[in-house]
């Protein structure tokens, strides 16, 4: 049966990112493959608990009630397993009542030469050599680093995105980063009419639109937000190149370099999408993190 992805939000993740396999990963790293693969295969009608993305996946794909008709969201798990050992996550899937029937068990290689074959447009893992493939390939892609995998207590799926270099090119950062704040500032005003090139994010961003368009503002499931270190009067560009890109984004957060932690908690992010390093630790204990090794900050 050949079934496309074509007009489909497809989200790749990996097994560790869907279910927390610390402790069977824990016997590989001290005991070897074969061990492992004992293990996975002894435990394989054991349940495993869910990892840090379990709440968002469960999430999104929940919004194709919301929607109705045909599937409009679709999530691949994508595993360094083998079919043998993957056999457990399978077996999790299928007792956590989870619609996911597209996989990848890959064998001990990576799995990321297999994103664009599935038409995903966002891939979520633990291994950050992974992820920097992906992104290699033009798709957004981060590493999760949060040290919980939380829910918003709201029934909308609230996504939060940080500017440059996410959702932005990084052009504006590399001016910020080898000249200072007051040249930043100055460039930012000169081009304040000219919209800034798209980043790894912005895909993603434009699908979650479409999505969103099958809904009046005020009922749609999905909630987007920008939190920006950016300050006035560099926000004009950023909201220019969002008008240009005739994309809507419900929240726009200009926090003039405070800490992004507590605005993402008052917002009740699901998950939250940053290249810096920094704002991902500080966010990650609290939010759903997940890092975007891309641009300037990761060279």
């Amino acid at each position: 049966m050949d079934k496309t992805s074509d007009n489909k939000l497809v989200i790749a993740i990996s097994s560790r990112a869907l279910f927390d396999l610390d402790a069977s990963h824990k016997v590989y790293e001290e005991q070897g493959l074969q061990a492992y693969s004992d293990y996975q295969v002894v435990h394989e009608d054991e349940p495993l608990e869910p990892g840090e993305a379990f709440p968002l996946v469960q999430k999104m794909l929940r919004l194709n009630e919301m929607l109705g008709g045909e599937a409009q969201v679709e999530v691949v798990l994508l595993s360094r397993n083998s079919a043998d050992t993957g056999l457990r996550v399978f077996n999790s899937i299928e007792h956590f009542g989870l619609p996911i029937s597209r996989a990848a068990f890959c064998g001990g290689d990576s799995p990321w030469r297999y994103i664009r074959a599935f038409g995903c447009q966002l891939f979520l893992s633990n291994e950050a050599e992974d992820v920097r493939h992906a992104l290699d390939c033009g798709v957004a892609a981060a590493t999760l680093v949060s040290s919980r995998g939380g829910s918003s207590d709201t029934g909308q799926l609230r996504f939060a995105f940080d500017g440059d270099a996410v959702l932005f090119s990084d052009e504006a950062e590399r001016i910020y980063k080898t000249e200072g704040l007051e040249a930043f500032t100055a460039s930012e005003q000169a081009a304040a009419h000219t919209p800034l090139g798209g980043g790894p994010f912005k895909p993603f961003l434009a699908a979650l639109h479409r999505l969103q368009q099958a809904f009046p503002p005020s009922e749609a499931p999905i909630r987007t937000a920008l939190v920006t270190a950016r300050s006035a009067p560099a926000h004009a560009r950023v909201i220019r190149t969002l008008r240009a890109w005739n994309i809507r984004i419900d929240e726009s957060i200009f926090l003039g370099g405070l800490n992004k932690t507590e605005f993402l908690r008052a917002y009740q992010a699901d998950v939250f999408f940053d290249d810096q390093q920094t704002h991902c630790a500080s966010a990650g204990p609290h939010v759903a993190t997940g890092h975007v090794p891309h641009g300037v900050a990761n060279a």
